[in-house]
């Protein structure tokens, strides 16, 4: 419970030790002081000596009701004083009930802000004021005027080193936001520096190289005159797919070179595209047999760009890693699940395919970043070996998965 500004933290856990030592100290003197100096009856000056003594450490997380227990404690206990007590002992505060009250002012204060701690001063000071007032008989001429004159002196320093103190700590824990904005603004600033740089080194290195094969493969048939109808037609192969290599590349450096995250991008591919897909690994050379049933309705744009991420990722590798095998794709939606299967048969394996446990754990990039985008669709893979010598990848993409997941 707080009020105005402030700090309302949890203490350290040194300070609470030395308020609870405090606490049983205190309770421990003013007991033994009421009971044996001013002749009030122990079973009275115990409940109401935790009561006053206790208060402190209520008012850390509980100001509001430390200030009652602390007032009507304070008020109470003057009350039950002996007329047979010394009359040169200090009345209506004790010594020790006058530092609890200082220890309850300078918790209340510190934790809760000056205006709770200037009415915890208020009554503290005006319930023993006004029973000295109307209770005149129980005190020795002169000595409650004193009395009470040093404990407002003390308590109303104690709520001045309190309010100085509340400040301190909120200025304190304000420069350490400041400080923790400027350390998050500084990582941002590097991010994007870092972000840039990629973007720079894609660009000037990779971006230049494919546009270099781009243009070496599509003017092959003016350059070299002699080169046969089937050359011809797979330079034009190769320079089709490092346009779309280009494309991809420059979509990729306008994510890398926003700030913002947000900008102009073409559609992602989806299913739908998985045919298309299909159809330029056999324009590559490969085997491939495709099993394609559309779901309906039309899956989030987020499953869908899965869908077509990990059919590429899966026929990529089995190109590079069995060349010449016979190819499947399938496409089966359930009720509640997209399953997609892409298996190749048995050929010679380049032996960085690994077995199944490296396909899943492994090194292997690909194979990772297609775990990753199942994994934040809620769904599963499996990637391994078959028994014919033949690798299939299967993943699970449940229908339901909500946008944005990915």
């Amino acid at each position: 419970m707080t009020t105005d500004s402030a700090p309302h933290r949890a203490l350290r856990p040194w300070m609470l030790i030395a308020l609870l030592v405090a606490t049983i100290a205190l309770f421990t003197v003013l007991v033994a002081i009421h009971s044996a100096g001013y002749r009030t009856p122990v079973t009275i000056a115990l409940p109401l000596g935790a009561l006053l003594c206790g208060a402190p450490l209520l008012a850390i997380d509980r100001p509001r009701a430390a200030l009652v227990v602390f007032g009507l404690a304070a008020i109470a206990l003057p009350l039950f004083a002996g007329a047979e007590r010394e009359p040169s002992w200090p009345w209506p505060w004790s010594v020790p009930a006058m530092i609890a009250f200082v220890l309850f002012l300078l918790v209340t204060t510190t934790r809760h802000g000056w205006r709770l701690g200037l009415a915890s001063w208020a009554v503290g000071t005006a319930g023993p004021l006004v029973l000295s007032a109307v209770l005149p008989t129980t005190a020795v001429t002169g000595t409650a005027g004193v009395d009470l004159l040093v404990t407002t002196s003390l308590t109303g320093s104690a709520l001045i080193v309190g309010s100085l103190l509340a400040g301190r700590i909120r200025v304190g824990e304000e420069l350490t936001r400041e400080r923790a904005h400027s350390a998050a603004e500084q990582e941002r600033r590097l991010l994007v520096e870092e972000r840039t740089r990629i973007a720079r080194e894609l660009h000037d290195v990779i971006a230049h190289t494919t546009s270099l094969i781009q243009v070496q493969a599509s003017t092959a048939r003016y350059r070299i005159p002699e080169l046969p109808e089937a050359a011809t037609s797979e330079f034009e192969e190769i320079a089709e797919t490092a346009r779309g290599s280009l494309l991809e590349m420059r979509r990729l450096l306008g994510v890398l070179r926003t700030e913002d995250h947000v900008p102009e991008l073409t559609p992602q591919q989806g299913i739908a595209d998985i045919p298309e897909l299909v159809e330029g690994a056999r324009r590559a050379g490969a085997e491939v047999s495709l099993h394609f049933d559309a779901p309906s309705p039309e899956p989030s744009p987020s499953l869908q760009v899965a869908a077509f991420r990990i059919t590429q990722e899966a026929l990529s590798n089995a190109v590079r890693h069995a060349p010449g095998a016979a190819l499947e794709v399938e496409i089966a939606p359930t009720e509640d699940v997209l399953v997609l299967r892409v298996h190749n048969g048995s050929a010679t394996r380049d032996a960085t395919a690994g077995g199944a446990a490296a396909a899943i754990t492994g090194s292997g990039h690909g194979l990772r970043g297609m775990q990753e985008r199942v994994t934040l669709l809620g769904g599963s893979l499996l990637a391994g070996p078959e028994a014919d010598g033949g690798w299939t990848v299967t993943a699970m993409l449940p229908l339901t998965a909500q946008e944005g997941s990915s």
